[in-house]
């Protein structure tokens, strides 16, 4: 403990003079010779040496290390720049300046704030990768869970330039992916429609294109993959085509109604049932919207229909088919044209219950047949309204020539001023009946050189009829050419003997106020149209166009005047004589 408490003063000292004569003292106090005094102070200065150049060692590598720390924080703070582009950073300290603690403390914060901010923006961009990653694979239908966030973002690149350039391929695919939502939502409505119209289960076809294109699951959930696209376009191809399909089916089944209604006169009412279908006739596809206008089942009860009606127009054969010979021979009496309708009717219902041919078929041929008749009747039209208008002229001339030979047509009887305006019109509607005649047979013969066929009337050529009628007024012109002749001689004959006997009354001279009735001097209207007379027996055709077996042929040609309008007017060729 005496050693102990000795040494602690010794512990007090810090200096080596100190420590050095307390050596001395204790050397001096043991009796240590010179040399072992020497050698143990060489020993001491040895160690000293040891100590220092320890020491400086330490001193020499703690500075490698804090320059090494130096250069490293500058190496690191170059490549956050760098990767930041942060070129020109405003609180960049200055690198000579200063001790190299001071440069490593006025590198540090900067440090700090960049490595924050370099983590801020691996955020960022992972945020926008993310995204883009998820929209690519919505585009592409590569939908895996275990992969989604499995990238990596480039730290070596994360300026604000690369991060726009993300942005911007951001923003260029949300914009696509609002549009292919657009298309996929515009798609679906018009799968929508479609099935509607055809009777379709929508659900089921639209969860066959995709499952999310179910109307639960929200809009933004939808499918806009490459291959849910592909496929609406395909599945709305498909419905339209299967609604031409379908409308045409209708409108074919629509017709065929109709012709078969029309065939048999099916009544109103029982059209009325089948509205849904020939509403849609002459309805063009993109018309056609209301739901189950197109289904099946509607299309089925159709044909149905049409089936149940052929087989009754197969049963009502001899009753539709007289029912068209009758419109022919309408058209052909219409238009003036002799035909054996007997025959035809017999040969009809031989064709029908022989069963040798199809009822279809011998419809069809009489439709062509009244296609036919029509053509030729339309081809007819203009001859045979002037051939009306020439028999009309006819019978005003030949009743002009009953009121010129009317000896009573000067009185003032009832009726007479009514008579006097028929002559005169009559008057002038003959005089038109040359020219009248010339174009008729003009245009006859023109028809009949396109046509290279003769033209006849009721069987009867129609130039044969004109040559005759003007060889007939030919003969007319000349027997009143002979009977003024006569009348000319008896009248001088009659003043020759007044002259040498007195006057006497005229033989010729009517008694009484009564119409001469008797055989008319030219009987032109009985032989005017004598060839129709001698080759269709007494019949006639009336201005509607149907025969009339009932009146003789003369009868076109001639108004009878009843005996309140007897009264006549004067012959324009013919003097006026004075009253008695």
């Amino acid at each position: 403990m005496a050693v102990t408490d000795a040494q602690n003063p010794l512990l007090a000292e810090h200096t080596c003079g100190s420590l050095l004569n307390k050596l001395q003292e204790i050397w001096d106090e043991v009796g240590e010779s010179d040399e072992e005094r020497d050698k143990m102070l060489l020993q001491i200065e040895q160690e000293c040496l040891d100590v220092y150049k320890r020491k400086v060692e330490q001193a020499d590598n703690s500075r490698a290390h804090l320059l090494q720390s130096l250069s490293d924080a500058k190496i690191e703070l170059s490549s956050l720049l760098l990767a930041l582009g942060e070129n020109n950073f405003m609180e960049m300290p200055d690198k000579t300046s200063g001790t190299i603690k001071e440069q490593l403390e006025s590198i540090a914060p900067i440090l700090e704030q960049l490595w924050q901010q370099k983590e801020e923006r691996i955020k960022e961009f992972s945020d926008v990768q993310l995204q883009i990653q998820k929209i690519c694979a919505e585009i592409t239908g590569d939908l895996n869970p275990e992969q989604a966030g499995t990238f990596a973002v480039d730290e070596s690149d994360l300026s604000l330039k690369k991060l726009d350039e993300y942005q911007s391929q951001l923003q260029e695919l949300q914009r696509e992916k609002s549009e292919r939502l657009h298309k996929v939502l515009e798609y679906v409505s018009t799968v929508h429609d479609l099935c509607a119209v055809l009777g379709m289960d929508f659900f089921s076809i639209a969860t066959e294109v995709h499952p999310s294109l179910n109307e639960s699951i929200g809009v933004h959930s939808k499918s806009i993959s490459n291959g849910t696209l592909a496929k609406l376009v395909k599945t709305v191809s498909t419905l339209k085509e299967d609604k031409k399909q379908r409308l045409h089916k209708l409108q074919e089944l629509a017709s065929q109604l109709i012709d078969l209604w029309n065939l048999m006169d099916t009544p109103t009412e029982e059209r009325r049932l089948f509205d849904y279908v020939t509403c849609n006739k002459s309805t063009s596809v993109d018309e056609v919207t209301v739901p189950g206008a197109l289904a099946l089942d509607l299309i089925n009860h159709a044909e149905v229909e049409v089936e149940r009606l052929d087989q009754q127009k197969a049963s009502r054969m001899k009753e539709i088919a007289l029912k068209k010979q009758d419109e022919l021979e309408e058209i052909y009496a219409c238009a003036h044209i002799e035909i054996d309708p007997e025959a035809v009717r017999g040969k009809i219902l031989s064709l029908i219950e022989s069963g040798n041919t199809e009822p279809a078929e011998l419809l069809a041929d009489m439709d062509k047949q009244i296609a036919a008749a029509k053509e030729e009747a339309l081809s007819r039209k203009d001859i045979l309204d002037k051939v009306e208008k020439w028999m009309s002229a006819c019978e005003e001339e030949s009743w002009l020539d009953d009121y010129n030979r009317d000896e009573n047509r000067y009185n003032a009887s009832r009726g007479a001023h009514l008579n006097l305006k028929r002559a005169e019109k009559a008057r002038i509607l003959v005089n038109k009946i040359p020219a009248l005649v010339d174009t008729l047979v003009a245009k006859t013969r023109a028809w009949e050189e396109v046509h290279d066929m003769s033209f006849t009337y009721d069987g009867v050529p129609l130039l044969a009829m004109l040559d005759e009628y003007a060889m007939l007024r030919h003969e007319r012109e000349e027997e009143k050419r002979r009977m003024r002749d006569q009348k000319r001689y008896h009248e001088q004959q009659s003043t020759e003997q007044e002259s040498v006997f007195g006057s006497r009354p005229s033989p010729a001279r009517p008694l009484g106020n009564k119409k001469v009735v008797g055989p008319r001097p030219n009987g032109t209207p009985n032989r005017r149209l004598s060839l129709n007379a001698h080759q269709n027996g007494s019949r006639s055709i009336t201005k509607d166009g149907k025969r009339d077996n009932t009146r003789p042929v003369a009868t076109l040609n001639y108004v009878s005047v009843s005996k309140e309008d007897a009264a006549s007017h004067v012959s324009g060729t013919e003097p006026v004589p004075t009253s008695p």
